[in-house]
């Protein structure tokens, strides 16, 4: 078994791992992890309004340029990425993809999982992505789901910041410090030029965290992203 440790992004769409997580993901690969991204859908229907107003557009055009963007954000931040295509606005998942991404947990054995918010009453995809993230986690602890493999341990779950969290029930529990890996985070964000709109805005997200993060610490920090926690934190010998 390999000892480089292992992370695991599941994103209902193809740039939300981008704007929410991009920092961790490059932070944790440049410390010589593994990150690996699982994208569910394209975001094709719900989150490329920019690609459907050129005219003679096609669903085919858009989740092809979707998942370039994806892929070239992937790979600056040094992830893989693989994308599901279970489709978005509506989202739906049967067992085949909860089956498969138990599968995904079992092989690459996360020491954590980053997803969406429980709740998000502008987009539904959301917390579906992460009840699906959690039930994959649930399956890949039993035993009696293809007991020839082993099971894995209890990865802890970090749920990344929606676009509106007061409105989504979310709250900061945790400040990571980006920025020495924020420069790519910004270039991975400039990968998706279907959503443009964007590019700002989680600039300011970053710099708002940042400026939290160095007000409940002793460090001098400019852009962190902030995640909420599903279970407790678990430490020996001492609390800090």
């Amino acid at each position: 078994m390999s000892d480089t440790k292992t992370a695991l992004v599941v994103s209902a769409h193809s740039a939300d791992f981008v704007w929410r997580a991009g920092g961790a993901i490059a932070l944790h690969v440049a410390q010589g992890w593994r990150v690996h991204i699982v994208c569910l859908s394209y975001g094709e229907r719900g989150e490329s309004a920019k690609l459907w107003r050129q005219a003679g557009m096609t669903m085919d055009r858009v989740k092809t340029d979707r998942r370039a963007e994806a892929e070239e954000a992937a790979g600056i931040l040094g992830a893989s990425v693989e994308f599901l295509d279970i489709g978005d606005y509506p989202m739906r998942a049967d067992l085949d993809v909860v089956f498969h991404l138990a599968g995904v947990y079992r092989e690459l054995r996360p020491s954590f999982v980053l997803s969406h918010s429980l709740k998000d009453p502008y987009n539904f995809d959301h917390p579906l992505a992460t009840h699906i993230a959690q039930e994959a986690r649930v399956v890949a602890q039993a035993h009696g789901h293809e007991p020839q493999v082993p099971v894995i341990g209890a990865p802890p779950v970090f749920l990344f910041e929606p676009h509106q969290p007061e409105q989504c029930e979310w709250k900061p529990e945790l400040f990571l410090d980006i920025t020495p890996v924020w420069e790519k985070k910004r270039a991975a964000f400039e990968t998706m030029r279907a959503q443009e709109h964007l590019w700002e805005y989680y600039t300011r997200v970053g710099l708002q965290r940042g400026a939290q993060a160095s007000r409940n610490s002793d460090f001098k920090i400019t852009y962190a992203e902030a995640f909420q926690r599903v279970f407790p934190h678990v430490t020996q010998g001492a609390l800090a």
